[in-house]
């Protein structure tokens, strides 16, 4: 019975993504069939060893493609010191050299044909598959951009967002709050440091008092862990229960007041953002797994079309690093 519901979900979910895939700004699925038949296996294999040594590399990755994609067009990857890679809201992305390693495999394979900016996009779903969460068929297509510039991370969502801060940038890029509450579901594998959100347990709006909205028994697990003086570069886990897997917990712990961005917890303070996390994380098909699964792929997909280059647009890069 189970096997069978989950080959009635995976048909429907398939059948979903060909019908939105269909007029993604250019994009189509296997671009690369002809052109180099090999690319997404190498940058499956190329994901899956660094994966296999270091799991945390999974969320590192995600990450990458997020920060590169309120313009997907790889300028994050660039390196310079006026370049976007370099703003302080990207200062703690990583995974660069799993994006080199493959697109060094690549050139080798197919010169000039595969884009940084496609890899990034394939790495990412690579990693939540790796991670045991939902695969998709990857719109693929991106040109490289020509441009990166470290003022194109201002409209990058932060950890101090106000709800009314992050709707506004997510539909800036033609996103709506469905969209802004399943990509944050994102935050389900991951870490961040006790320097981002150490404010909410000590000193929250300076009124010398941790944030009311934070779980008590979980307030002392985290002063425990982030001092007040103590260490700030101290990495603590976007999901307390489990870090490493791609799953609906991460929902859960914003409904029970465990989340550990000031943003991700500001979820469950909006009436319409809080009724997304419960279809999450409240019922059967929530609790399941099914609900997540089944939409964050479509989400990804809409973010990993934001103002693509396609066709003559841009270049494909040699090297992620460096423009041509």
């Amino acid at each position: 019975m189970k096997a069978s519901i989950f080959s009635v979900f995976s048909l429907l979910m398939i059948v979903a993504m060909a019908l939105l895939v269909q007029g993604q700004g250019g994009l189509e699925t296997r671009f690369y069939s002809s052109s180099c038949p090999k690319a997404e296996a190498i940058v499956r294999s190329t994901v899956e060893a660094h994966f296999n040594k270091d799991p945390t590399i999974a969320a590192g990755l995600l990450r990458l493609h997020f920060h590169d994609c309120f313009g997907c067009d790889g300028s994050v990857l660039i390196t310079g010191a006026s370049a976007e890679r370099n703003a302080f809201p990207n200062l703690g992305l990583r995974g660069f050299e799993v994006i080199d390693d493959a697109k060094t495999q690549l050139e080798a394979l197919c010169p000039g044909v595969v884009s940084c900016a496609d890899i990034l996009a394939l790495a990412a779903r690579d990693s939540v598959d790796l991670s045991d969460g939902p695969s998709w068929e990857v719109p693929t297509g991106r040109r490289d951009g020509n441009l990166s510039s470290s003022s194109e991370a201002s409209n990058l969502p932060s950890p101090l967002d106000s709800i009314a801060a992050q709707r506004q940038k997510f539909a800036a890029k033609g996103l709506d709050d469905h969209d802004l509450v399943t990509l944050v579901g994102a935050h389900t594998i991951g870490q961040t440091d006790c320097l981002f959100f150490r404010y909410r347990l000590y000193n929250f709006t300076a009124t010398g008092n941790a944030d009311p909205t934070i779980n008590q028994s979980f307030l002392a697990q985290l002063q425990a862990i982030c001092p007040k003086d103590g260490d700030g570069s101290k990495r603590v886990g976007l999901d307390k229960d489990s870090q490493l897997e791609f799953d609906v917990s991460f929902f859960k712990n914003v409904r029970d007041g465990n989340g550990i961005l000031e943003s991700d917890q500001r979820l469950w303070g909006d009436a319409a953002t809080r009724r997304i996390v419960q279809n999450y994380a409240g019922n059967i098909k929530g609790l399941l797994g099914f609900r997540f699964d089944f939409e964050f792929p479509k989400a990804m997909i809409r973010m990993s079309s934001i103002e693509v280059k396609t066709g003559s647009q841009g270049e494909i890069r040699k090297i992620c690093s460096k423009f041509n």
